[in-house]
C-alpha cells in the first residue's frame, strides 16, 4: 500500500533551529525535506522552482518577516509558524496559518501541528514532485505512520498495520496487527489524517482499512475475525468502495 509524501520547506535564519526541525522531519516518512532557506527573500524563488506542500516559517527573519512573507504567498501551501515569541499568535491565524509553534519546539507539539496540516492536505493531495531522470529508479516509499499520545508517551502506529478504528466517545481505539492503541482523538479528525484511499468510514463509530477486509454483506463487514456494522447513512458509499476492491 502506498501513501502520499508531502514536500516541506524550512525557513529560519538560525541553523540550530533548522537542525531541530530536520531531526523531527526524519521521524515522519510522510514528510520529505525539499529544502532550507535562511531568509524570506530566498523563499519565493524556491517555491517557483520546487513543489512545496508544507512551509515551516520563522516569524523573526532579517529584512522581511515571516508574517509579511505569508501575506504575499500565492502558492497553495500549508504554513506552520515557528518562533521564540508568543505575541504574534493572533496575527498568524489572520494569515490562515495551520499552526503556531513556540521554540523550543517539543516533538509532541510538532506532531500535533503536522497532523493538522496533513488533514488539510488530504483534501487536495501532495503537489507532484519533479520527474526523476529516466536512468534512475524511483526510491521505494517509506512506510507511513502517525504518532499518537498514549498516557505520557507518543506511540508510533504504521498505517499499513491498522485493521480498523473504533470511536469511544472522546477517544479512539486503533486496532492493529500488534494490538489496540487507545488515544484521545475524534474519529472524524483522525479520518482526515489518513490517506484518501485505503481506508473507509463504515459507521459513525467505525473506520476500516480496506486491505484488512475479509468478507462483507449489505449490513456488516468482517475484519480480522470481528464483525462490524455498516451504518445506514454509509451503506451506499461503502458499497461503491468495496465493489472496486
Amino acid at each position: 500500500m502506498s501513501f502520499p509524501v508531502y514536500n516541506c520547506l524550512l525557513v529560519d535564519d538560525e541553523p540550530p533551529a533548522r537542525e531541530v526541525l530536520k531531526r523531527y522531519l526524519a521521524k515522519m516518512p510522510m514528510l520529505r525535506l525539499a529544502g532550507e532557506c535562511a531568509n524570506a527573500l530566498q523563499v519565493l524563488p524556491f517555491l517557483h522552482a520546487h513543489p512545496v506542500d508544507l512551509l515551516f516559517l520563522d516569524i523573526h527573519l532579517p529584512q522581511v518577516s515571516g508574517l509579511d512573507l505569508a501575506r504575499t504567498l500565492q502558492h497553495p501551501v500549508q504554513i506552520i509558524f515557528t518562533t521564540a515569541y508568543g505575541e504574534h499568535a493572533l496575527e498568524s491565524y489572520e494569515v490562515a496559518a495551520t499552526d503556531y509553534l513556540l521554540k523550543p519546539i517539543r516533538f509532541e507539539r510538532f506532531v500535533t501541528a503536522v497532523h493538522k496540516a496533513l488533514g488539510a492536505l488530504a483534501l487536495t493531495g501532495p503537489l507532484a514532485p519533479p520527474l526523476a531522470p529516466a536512468s534512475l529508479p524511483a526510491p521505494a516509499a517509506p512506510a507511513a505512520f502517525l504518532y499518537f499520545r498514549v498516557e505520557r508517551k507518543m506511540v508510533k502506529v504504521f498505517l499499513h498495520e491498522i485493521l480498523y478504528i473504533e470511536s469511544l466517545k472522546d477517544y479512539v481505539k486503533l486496532v492493529t496487527v500488534h494490538g489496540p492503541v487507545v488515544t484521545k482523538h475524534s474519529l472524524t479528525a483522525l479520518e482526515a489524517m489518513l490517506p484518501a484511499t485505503g481506508f473507509v468510514r463504515i459507521h459513525r463509530s467505525f473506520l476500516i482499512a480496506t486491505a484488512s477486509l475479509r468478507a462483507y454483506s449489505p449490513t456488516h463487514v468482517q475484519v480480522a475475525g470481528t464483525e462490524l456494522p455498516i451504518g445506514k447513512l454509509y451503506q451506499r458509499e461503502v458499497a461503491k468502495v468495496l465493489a472496486t476492491r
